[in-house]
């Protein structure tokens, strides 16, 4: 397999690469037109599709309080080119927020009522985890450059998570992954609901814990002394080339599989990256404690892509500590892979 080249990689790209790749072959192939879900989505806080039917199913909603609260990290643990500091003060407005990620069976379930391609299926390929691909040799198309345990995969997306030999029924509960920021956007419109914005993501993520590192607290394990429980599916063992499994998971786990947090949601650590609202600008921070305590932030009216939030399966602190609540990443609004997902807010 050949290695890319001629794309500058930063740090986001080991959480989540950028963009599928154009392989010679696909070059010149056309695009298929956009769904008219896709051509109707406007904004994070998009409404239904215009013709769009309703959900098949409620979404599983629990209710968050509004609050004030101390907005990223308060032990400068954090990459600098992030922006997670300085911490600030920010007013939530109460809200409702899944309490998963979407999953597979519930954007089946968009998929079926709409028509939606998602852009993984338009570009043809996306990123798959380099252990966990179930696809023909020539359906590996290459590597991404400099983070070579991504490899580029023709027919993989949100229905085919590890490659064309692999099928989402065979994981319905776990969450759905090679959506695009755009893709939830589309899921959004049809569903009548919304992206959280990243305040309200973190605010919810903390679950009425101020101040702390993960949902459940300061310590990655607050279990007996000599015993290893696991809160959250992240990497075990030497990344990239050896995965331990001690909490049961190469790469996505079921999106109710470890306790939630203290407003009922589950999984805000670990599992998969989640899509938020805001474009991406890493001194948005020290503007908004400049501005004092902020309400409801929308985040910054420009960015170099959109806020990606939770960490996910191959977080691991030799290279990506960002499974920590404060931690922030972020993507190309049309990228996608088989670590990133979303979870939405009632509008």
């Amino acid at each position: 397999m050949e290695e890319n080249s001629g794309r500058k990689v930063d740090m986001a790209d080991c959480c989540s690469p950028e963009e599928r790749r154009v392989t010679p072959l696909e070059a010149n192939a056309p695009l298929e037109p956009r769904t008219a879900v896709e051509r109707s989505t406007q904004g994070a806080h998009g409404a239904r599709a215009a013709n769009g039917p309703a959900p098949a199913a409620p979404a599983n909603d629990v209710p968050v309080p509004g609050g004030t609260f101390a907005m990223g990290d308060p032990f400068n643990e954090g990459y600098a080119a992030d922006g997670e500091s300085p911490v600030h003060q920010v007013r939530v407005t109460g809200f409702r927020i899944s309490a998963t990620t979407v999953t597979n069976e519930s954007f089946a379930a968009f998929v079926e009522a709409t028509g939606h391609r998602t852009e993984s299926e338009l570009y043809g390929t996306s990123a798959v985890f380099h252990l966990a691909v179930k696809a023909e040799k020539h359906q590996i198309l290459n590597r991404v450059s400099n983070v070579p345990w991504w490899l580029n995969v023709r027919g993989a997306d949100w229905a085919h998570p590890a490659g064309p030999l692999s099928h989402w029924t065979d994981i319905p509960d776990h969450p759905v992954t090679h959506v695009s920021y755009n893709d939830a956007l589309a899921y959004c419109a049809w569903a009548g609901r919304r992206l959280p914005t990243e305040a309200e993501w973190e605010y919810a993520a903390r679950g009425g814990l101020p101040g702390q590192r993960y949902p459940w607290g300061n310590e990655l394990h607050n279990n007996a002394p000599g015993t290893t429980a696991h809160n959250c599916n992240i990497w075990q063992g030497e990344f990239p080339a050896r995965n331990d499994l001690d909490d049961g998971y190469l790469t996505t786990a079921p999106v109710m599989s470890f306790a939630p947090n203290g407003y009922g949601l589950y999984q805000t650590s670990g599992n998969v990256w989640e899509w938020c609202s805001d474009w991406f600008l890493p001194k948005y921070y020290t503007t908004c404690l400049t501005a004092g305590t902020v309400e409801d932030p929308q985040g910054p009216t420009i960015g170099r892509g959109r806020v990606m939030r939770g960490g996910s399966y191959l977080c691991h602190d030799s290279y990506c500590n960002r499974y920590r609540l404060a931690a922030r990443s972020s993507n190309t609004p049309d990228s996608a892979s088989a670590n990133l997902g979303f979870r939405t807010v009632a509008l």
